[in-house]
């Protein structure tokens, strides 16, 4: 006798979906010059962390397809996995940086942000005063630095024990064996929960799709990096996971014209960033809060 078919929710749906997509073949219509498959299926799609090698390299190609149907670009989208052995880590010299926002440019480009989102936010502090509310990241950067005055970059720390992870209700944010904190932007609802507990205020909402200049999209992209996303979905800071998971900086340390930026392996005991932490004298911000944020700041 056979035995009946547990079938769960998404079972159901992918299956009435997938009927309708195959009455609607039949006239081979297009939602914006897509199938009516790969217009919608990332709804039905499972769980990063719970997708097999096949069902992820079809993610992947839907991603490539729908990005080359909404900005006449193609790009790559991997998912190169966590090396073992490394956790990464950031460190901060505030006596070299300057407050030119060179970060934040290469930030954006790199990580194909539109114009109204920004990962990395510079805050200009009166000197001696480390109270974030006293700070002014709309400063002028023209005639940087102005006496009196130095300079805190503020982005995703990354935290051990990240409150954003805990307040997600559909899990859709986690953190990879790597230290980065990632977002499966597929699985986002959009809900903003991650944003209040965020104390860092490192999180962003896209109310809109992101307005991209085709000619400026960075092509090579990782499924829970810098591929272009949807409306309604949280993104953040994400190590640029695309890069520093091959063995290469991130934009913002690279473009760094002073070096202040120290990003590295914790695990590796000759990095820079481990010199740094046995060597300087390093602070964390909020750290009181019990997060752990995997980035410190030092002085000279």
């Amino acid at each position: 006798m056979k035995q009946p078919v547990n079938k769960t929710r998404r079972h159901i749906i992918s299956g009435g979906v997938a009927a309708v997509a195959g009455i609607a073949a039949v006239g081979t219509p297009a939602w914006g010059g897509l199938t009516f498959w790969e217009a919608f299926s990332g709804f039905f799609q499972d769980h990063y962390q719970r997708m097999s090698k096949e069902e992820l390299q079809a993610a992947l190609a839907r991603i490539e397809v729908k990005a080359t149907d909404q900005y006449k670009v193609h790009i790559q989208c991997q998912a190169t996995p966590a090396q073992p052995q490394v956790a990464f880590g950031y460190a901060i010299n505030i006596d070299k940086c300057r407050g030119y926002r060179d970060c934040v440019t290469a930030c954006a480009k790199e990580n194909n942000l539109s114009q109204d989102t920004q990962y990395i936010r510079v805050v200009e502090m009166p000197q001696g005063d480390m109270n974030l509310t006293h700070g002014d990241h709309y400063y002028s950067s023209e005639k940087v630095p102005h006496s009196g005055h130095y300079y805190l970059p503020l982005q995703c720390m990354h935290c051990d024990d990240p409150p954003c992870v805990k307040a997600c209700p559909v899990k859709a944010t986690w953190k990879e064996p790597d230290g980065i904190v990632v977002v499966d932007y597929d699985w986002c609802i959009g809900c903003r929960y991650c944003m209040a507990a965020c104390p860092y205020q490192a999180r962003h909402f896209n109310w809109g799709n992101p307005v991209l200049d085709p000619k400026a999209i960075t092509t090579e992209t990782h499924y829970l990096g810098n591929r272009p996303r949807p409306s309604g979905v949280v993104e953040k800071c994400h190590f640029c996971i695309q890069r520093t998971r091959k063995g290469m900086q991130p934009a913002c340390q690279e473009a760094c014209p002073t070096g202040a930026r120290i990003f590295g392996n914790l695990l590796d005991p000759n990095s820079e960033i481990r010199y740094v932490l046995a060597n300087k004298p390093v602070f964390r911000l909020k750290s009181e809060l019990g997060t752990e944020p995997q980035f410190w700041y030092f002085r000279d």
